[in-house]
């Protein structure tokens, strides 16, 4: 290990070239950066080296790029592939599939035998391999260059809704994805595959909904894979190379918030699985979150660190969650390296839900979040803002972590849905043992109902629609539109092809019938409902179903609870206890008005670096891009970009200058907000 480090001081110092040829910086994923040239002493020198505008629209790709051998490989909104001089941002190929991509889509995967140079990009449910010298599609791989995730799964590709939004990752020669699937039924499995990189045939699956015979079968109800669906990695993966493990954190099983079909605890789903890399073999497990009833999904790739015990180094992973917590396991075997207690919680009182009667809660870190919202942490930003939200808390259940949501009353999720932890990632600093996660730290509400009878265009909308865009159409914006004011801006016709191709991280509707689609988009324009035919009458749905997300925001629209609102934090993963904690981020108008370091809500991860800095953007509605001292969390440096950077940077050196790259979108910014695509590259002035 020693000569290890001693080589890339010497490599660092020499100036020598220096990639980022992964997502999360390497198959560890601890996003880690070994460069210094730009460090402590330096950094308020750095300025725009580049941009590169992809002038393709607008969207919400959150790409982290890669970048090999001197040349930058990202997305565009629209998810074209495209190779950028990481020197100076020139473009050098583009490769546009034909398909209009949408959401998120973080990153491609690169794999070389010294010979084939190859990049892996999704676009929807189709992976491509690309020569990555010239972004040709490699003829032999697959069907004419490309596979299509839909298939293999037992089920008819044609009605299966499946994209790649977080990039797979290579073994020897095996590229390994999840995917992402919708969060309501019907929905396919989220098998976990392997595929030949040479080929793109199947080399092996495993079943995160347990077959006949395989473990955990138990768990649900008899032959439960055949119906229900999810359970699906779309955070991304690490894998230990040295050990051939590969790490597989999951989602929550479909439906997300009614689990009546699903009784018991659902293995494995929101599992952190330990998998033999070579086969898809289990090796070990450990299930965050039991008959899930709150979306709560591992949501970010987790790191794979090493901290010392006792005086001895141990190998271990992390992994956050949207509840606030970082759990600590000994890679080889998932022992806890900090205590986990398994504590009881209510049981549910919706008619056919049966809630687990317990939960694991990790004894320390501490949380990163707060837990429960209390009438003491509501807002005191304005006397009306707090006397709105003291009458709206006492209409609410609030009792914490895992309290199930009601029919007809709303119940607090804190932090809310989204996290939390969420899909940006974490930054590990081996040096120091220091873990640094960003997180949200604002209240959601969310509720069920019974689900309508007799045939109408409301009941279609709200069987397929409501479950994100409410009841109300209001959705949860900037994540979730609002449907209620786009009659005049959108035809059905245009509304109809959205249902059938997806938006942003809404998924497509191919089991919908023609009839379905219109009815959902008549009662999208109008929000008048209509009764159908019954030969045009959806299949009977759930019992109960979810009425849509709702951050708890006063009538201003900033969350309705006492700041910070975001922050980010370093944990010592070596005793557990914090370094520091900051806020993250500003709302440009409450900062105008002398209230600065509120935090805000931030989506997107830090990376840490050898020159003592952590490096994040993230920030929703400041467009800030911000360096801390690694050390103390003081901001040692910032800068504004066109539009928010709502992805996780990059750095590399060329020439023997270091670069820092973020990928600026827009793409969680508030309404009327600036969008687009630009990498934007900073660097040291140069001689300096």
């Amino acid at each position: 290990m020693r000569t290890l480090l001693l080589l890339a001081a010497i490599s660092v110092l020499s100036g020598a070239d220096h990639d980022w040829p992964a997502y999360g910086g390497g198959p560890a994923g601890i996003r880690y950066s070994d460069l210094n040239q730009i460090n402590r002493a330096n950094v308020k020198q750095l300025a725009v080296a580049w941009t590169y505008d992809t002038a393709d629209g607008a969207g919400d790709p959150q790409t982290q790029p890669i970048l090999i051998g001197g040349i930058l490989y990202g997305l565009t909104p629209r998810h074209k592939a495209i190779a950028l001089d990481g020197a100076t941002g020139k473009p050098l190929w583009t490769f546009d599939s034909g398909i209009a991509g949408r959401g998120p889509n973080r990153s491609m995967v690169y794999w070389t035998d010294g010979n084939a140079h190859v990049l892996f990009a999704a676009v929807q449910s189709y992976i491509y391999a690309l020569d990555a010298r010239t972004g040709k599609p490699i003829a032999d791989f697959g069907n004419a260059g490309r596979i299509d995730l839909r298939e293999g799964l037992g089920r008819d590709p044609a009605k299966q809704s499946i994209v790649l939004t977080s990039p797979g990752i290579i073994y020897q020669d095996l590229l390994i994805v999840g995917d992402r699937t919708p969060e309501a039924l019907p929905a396919p499995t989220g098998d976990i595959r392997a595929f030949d990189v040479h080929t793109g045939k199947l080399r092996w699956s495993f079943h995160t909904i347990p077959h006949p015979g395989e473990f955990g079968y138990d768990t649900w109800p008899t032959d439960a894979w055949t119906y229900t669906g999810a359970a699906n990695n779309w955070a991304g993966m690490a894998v230990d190379r040295t050990r051939g493990i590969l790490y597989v954190p999951t989602g929550s099983a479909a439906s997300d918030f009614y689990g009546a079909d699903r009784i018991g605890d659902d293995l494995f789903a929101n599992t952190l699985l330990a998998l033999k890399a070579d086969t898809g073999e289990r090796i070990w497990h450990f299930q965050g979150v039991r008959h899930d009833l709150w979306d709560r999904d591992f949501p970010t790739p987790p790191c794979l660190v090493t901290v010392k015990r006792d005086g001895k180094m141990v190998d271990a992973v992390a992994q956050a969650t949207k509840q606030g917590w970082v759990y600590l396991f000994d890679r080889v075997n998932g022992k806890p390296l900090f205590p986990i207690e398994y504590r009881r919680y209510p049981a549910s009182d919706v008619p056919g839900e049966v809630a687990a009667d317990t939960q694991p809660l990790p004894t320390k870190p501490a949380p990163f979040a707060r837990q429960q919202l209390t009438e003491d942490v509501l807002t005191t930003r304005t006397p009306a803002a707090h006397a709105w939200a003291v009458e709206q808390f006492r209409k609410l259940r609030s009792g914490g972590q895992f309290v199930p949501l009601a029919v007809g009353q709303d119940t607090v999720v804190f932090p809310g849905f989204d996290g939390g932890a969420e899909w940006g990632g974490q930054a590990f600093d081996p040096e120091t043992g220091l873990f640094y996660v960003n997180a949200n730290d604002l209240a959601w509400t969310g509720s069920l109902a019974q689900a309508a009878e007799g045939n109408s265009t409301r009941r279609t909308y709200q069987t397929n629609c409501a479950n994100c865009h409410g009841d109300d159409r209001a959705g949860a914006p900037p994540q979730i539109p609002a449907l209620t004011n786009l009659s005049g801006r959108m035809t059905a016709q245009q509304i109809s092809a959205v249902i059938r191709q997806g938006a942003g991280r809404m998924p497509s509707f191919p089991n919908l019938s023609a009839a379905d689609v219109n009815a959902v988009a008549q009662y999208i324009l109008s929000g008048e409902s209509k009764e159908l035919a019954a030969a045009d009458s959806p299949k009977t749905p759930a019992r109960y179903r979810f009425t849509g997300y709702r951050r708890l925001l006063d009538p201003d629209g900033y969350p309705a609870v006492e700041p910070p609102w975001g922050t980010l934090n370093a944990i010592n993963l070596n005793t557990g206890e914090y370094a520091w904690k900051v806020p993250l981020g500003e709302y440009p108008a409450l900062a105008a008005q002398g209230m600065k370091e509120t935090g805000s809500e931030n989506y997107g991860g830090p990376i840490v670096t050898a020159g003592g800095l952590v490096f994040i953007a993230a920030t929703n509605f400041d467009r800030k891009f911000r360096a801390f001292d690694k050390s103390t969390g003081a901001l040692l440096w910032e800068a504004t970009l066109p539009f928010s950077g709502n992805a996780t940077p990059i750095t590399y050196q060329l020439g023997g200058r270091q670069y820092v790259v973020i990928y600026a979108t827009g793409g969680k910014a508030p309404r009327g907000g600036p969008t687009g695509g630009a990498y934007v590259a900073f660097a040291l002035p140069a001689g300096k």
